[in-house]
């Protein structure tokens, strides 16, 4: 006897379709709603992240070619006129501006007084700070949806397994048969909730990690240079003396 209702409990839990489509399609709205949400949030995470990853490798590709024209030994003027007022990249966007400065300076004659040369240093180190934060602010949009989302992704998931195993409670009640076959398809699709937030929340946190470790060091990258172009341009106001 026990033989055969364990065959018909397999049987009646095979009828029913445990695959992720199936899953989704059973679900209740609000799962549903959980799921959608997970699944747009992951596709929009995958987009964020190669959008930076395909930058970052971009930007480092020309800071390595912008460098080696700018200890290449050549002029600092034909180089700025040969980047003109539109910089591909936040090195060449910093050089761009502390030579705008330089340049206006020295067409108001006020690079040969004694005053501009201590104020005019501190003036191109403040632009220079300022456009790399411009331009740092700028590789940073978006990095914080991928901090949402590996934080918050997994318990959206965890809201939809809760409300799921809900449901199942209110079949067994509705039913009065706490079978497996009656208990299997909710506890699936819960579970699955939560499987979608992981899958969300797990890329998101080691690209976020990975990310923003990059954007350090190009940050520091980006700040030496800065450092090493004042003192240039320092040195250069000390020799007109």
């Amino acid at each position: 006897m026990d033989s055969v209702q364990a065959v018909q409990l397999a049987g009646s839990v095979a009828e029913h379709d445990l695959s992720m489509w199936a899953l989704f399609l059973r679900a209740d709205i609000i799962v549903k709603a959980v799921m959608v949400s997970l699944i747009l949030a992951s596709f929009w995470c995958w987009a964020i992240i190669f959008d930076k990853l395909m930058r970052l490798r971009s930007l480092w590709q020309r800071a390595e070619q912008f460098e080696e024209s700018f200890w290449s030994g050549g002029s600092l003027e034909e180089l700025y006129d040969r980047i003109g007022a539109r910089p591909l990249d936040p090195m060449s966007a910093i050089f761009v501006a502390a030579m705008r400065e330089w340049r206006r300076s020295a067409a108001k004659g006020l690079s040969d007084r004694e005053a501009t040369r201590v104020s005019l240093p501190q003036r191109i180190d403040r632009v220079m700070h300022v456009t790399l934060g411009r331009e740092m602010d700028i590789l940073e949009r978006n990095l914080g949806v991928l901090a949402s989302v590996g934080s918050t992704a997994p318990f959206i998931g965890l809201f939809g397994t809760v409300w799921g195993i809900m449901n199942s409670f209110q079949s067994i009640a509705a039913t009065k048969n706490t079978s497996l076959a009656v208990v299997a398809p909710g506890i699936a699709e819960a579970l699955f909730a939560t499987a979608l937030g992981l899958v969300a929340a797990i890329p998101a946190v080691i690209a976020y990690n990975k990310v923003s470790n990059d954007l350090d060091r190009y940050a520091k990258r980006l700040e030496n240079f800065s450092g090493e172009f004042g003192a240039i341009l320092s040195r250069q106001l000390e020799e007109k003396v």
